[in-house]
């Protein structure tokens, strides 16, 4: 007989669903609790909310991954967790490479500067669909999503590949971010659904993995590929490889939904509208379309301008500049009205007010946002300021991720004993100001001591990323029950990548407004002003003609040393908001299960027992209201 935890007393209850397993493990009494990494839980069958909540049915994608959850066999939780290995091999390779790949696709359109705004689109893109493909996947469900994420992937490489000029690129790297984050973020939910609470950490570092073999193979390939090839190819080939690295996730999950039917599994409609046109209204309502629009809409005109002013400061006084500005800034105050009426908005606001929400939303954010100022130029500087070369540049640039994904899973074992998080994300924070530390005394040059200390630095930053991003993700989930894990964990995501906009669209600011005019002044004496303007926009092309120990390069050294170190010193002061939210974060003791047995009370017990996402009184959401009820 099938299952449902009643969400408020945590009993298990007699389900609708016949010949579904009470147990994710076979062999294992219903009664009995599942041992080890891969152990299973009991899942959780509700068809209605306890009697404290609104009922509301659960969504299809949900009750669909449930089901999924309860055929997965010892043998086939293998093969899953092998499965995400593979695609996250794929996708981790590809990224690093073509970050590499990016710096000259945008040299070769001579465009070097706009590096910054590429990454800025990307990271805007990133931020603002994560909440939309979270709302997809419990309405359509992951595997549905992921095939989607797939499509897209390929797209956007292939736009990239043909591109001829950098619009065109831009363009295929917005498909390409929407296919890579969609693919990141249903693999965490896929693994927050099968995984308990203790061993959340580690396994979430699954998809980073990789990043162990892929930092020193990574320069070998971009190497290769430059030497026999161009750019195009080394992008290109990841329309063809990734799909088929996709196959074996698509598979596994595919055949565990068909044996979850064919034990009498029926999950709930997706829609519940009399005709099409209440359908379609429900899922407009649902996905919240305009949230998204003005989220969007926000973060691409207050930060996209930041980078494209140039080097000249009266960019900054021209309307172009100014007005997408400004109106990016009223889209603020109007997305966070409109989400306090919504009839369905990105996350369910009694969330929000959880200390152990906004604390995690916090960390990921400023994180994100304290690297990236100095990882965005990172490899321009180490191969310009440092004279590393292709390979070696690559690899520390890559250092970060290694020592990071080290560091995590070693975390997460620990913490699946310990079951706390808190000591460690503390101990993050002073790890973090460490490394920033080295990046602003070791900020270029061709000596042996700066060499070592930028490596030191990117160590060092790594080793602290471990205690910070999924610790903070756990966290983030321990607060929320099974039906909000995958919009929590979008929003965090989501926070991370305007983190990772904000980063690049600072950084990209210093970079424009200040290397020129600092080249300009530096290589004064050796031409009219048309060397600075040269190595300004092709810096890889300017390089070879320039060797190290001419008056030219060392005057080139010298910009980027100044240019590094005012980007380590933003860097490190973007890094104190990060002590704060440590200090505010709860510490609750991660469980067994697959979402904390206490989840949401507390957020619960401060909105009066009401966490349904009922429709709030006003205006907007009674129009909204009878616009889904047709």
């Amino acid at each position: 007989m099938s299952v449902h935890v009643n969400h408020i007393s945590g009993t298990v209850e007699p389900g609708p669903f016949e010949g579904l397993p009470a147990t994710l493990d076979p062999g294992l009494d219903g009664d009995k609790e599942a041992k080890g990494p891969l152990a299973s839980t009991t899942p959780a069958w509700p068809t209605a909310r306890s009697q404290e909540l609104e009922h509301t049915t659960i969504a299809p994608g949900v009750a669909r991954m449930e089901a999924i959850h309860a055929e997965l066999r010892l043998h086939d939780r293998i093969i899953l967790f092998a499965s995400i290995f593979i695609v996250a091999y794929a996708y981790g390779l590809d990224y690093l490479t073509r970050n590499t790949y990016q710096a000259y696709a945008t040299s070769s359109y001579s465009q070097h500067s706009l590096l910054s705004t590429i990454n800025v689109i990307r990271g805007v893109v990133a931020a603002s669909i994560q909440p939309l493909i979270a709302k997809l996947a419990d309405i359509f469900g992951r595997v549905e999503l992921f095939v989607m994420a797939v499509i897209f992937y390929v797209m956007g490489t292939i736009i990239q590949t043909f591109a001829l000029n950098v619009q065109t690129f831009a363009a295929g790297a917005l498909f390409y971010q929407i296919g890579y984050n969609c693919s990141l973020l249903v693999i965490e939910i896929i693994i927050a659904d099968t995984t308990s609470m203790k061993t959340r950490m580690f396994f979430a570092y699954l998809p980073g993995a990789p990043y162990i073999i892929n930092t020193w193979i990574s320069g070998n390939v971009v190497e290769s590929v430059l030497r026999t090839s161009t750019w195009k190819w080394g992008i290109g080939m990841w329309a063809i490889i990734y799909p088929i690295c996709s196959i074996p996730l698509i598979v596994v999950l595919v055949l565990a939904d068909r044996r979850s039917r064919k034990s009498g599994f029926r999950p709930p409609p997706t829609f519940t509208g009399k005709n099409t046109k209440d359908s379609v209204m429900q899922l407009f309502w649902k996905l919240d379309l305009v949230g998204n629009l003005l989220l969007s809409g926000a973060l691409a005109m207050i930060l996209i301008p930041m980078t494209l002013a140039g080097g000249q400061s009266r960019d900054w006084q021209s309307a172009r500049i100014i007005t997408p500005i400004v109106i990016g800034f009223l889209f603020v105050p109007a997305f966070v009205c409109w989400e306090r009426v919504a009839p369905y908005p990105m996350v369910p606001m009694h969330l929000l007010k959880d200390r152990g929400v906004w604390s995690a939303l916090g960390i990921v954010t400023w994180v994100t946002f304290s690297f990236m100022i100095t990882a965005s130029f990172l490899y321009t500087v180490l191969v310009v300021g440092f004279d590393f070369s292709v390979a070696a540049a690559t690899r520390i640039s890559s250092l970060y991720s290694f020592c990071a994904v080290t560091t995590g899973l070693i975390l997460g074992l620990i913490i699946s004993k310990v079951r706390r998080l808190k000591p460690f994300i503390l101990a993050g924070v002073l790890l973090w100001l460490v490394g920033y530390g080295l990046l602003v005394q070791y900020r270029g040059g061709i000596g042996s001591p700066s060499r070592s200390g930028v490596i030191g630095g990117q160590v060092i930053l790594g080793i602290a990323g471990g205690f910070f991003p999924y610790p903070a993700l756990v966290e983030i989930q321990a607060m929320a029950k099974h039906e909000h894990v995958a919009v929590l964990t979008s929003l965090l995501l989501t926070m991370s990548n305007m983190g990772f906009a904000l980063g690049n669209a600072v950084s990209g600011a210093l970079w424009t407004q200040t290397l020129y005019k600092r080249l300009q002044a530096d290589l004064a004496g050796f031409d009219d002003g048309t060397l600075a303007a040269a190595v300004y926009a092709s810096p890889f092309a300017v390089l070879p003609e320039y060797p190290v120990g001419t008056p030219v390069r060392t005057a080139i050294i010298s910009s980027y040393r100044y240019i590094q170190r005012l980007l380590s010193i933003t860097g490190i002061c973007m890094a104190i908001p990060i002590a704060i939210f440590a200090l505010t974060i709860r510490n609750p003791r991660l469980s067994d299960n697959i979402t904390q047995q206490d989840a949401e009370k507390k957020a619960l017990e401060k909105n009066d027992g009401s966490g349904a996402s009922s429709l709030p009184q006003g205006v907007f959401s009674r129009w909204g209201h009878r616009l889904m009820s047709g």
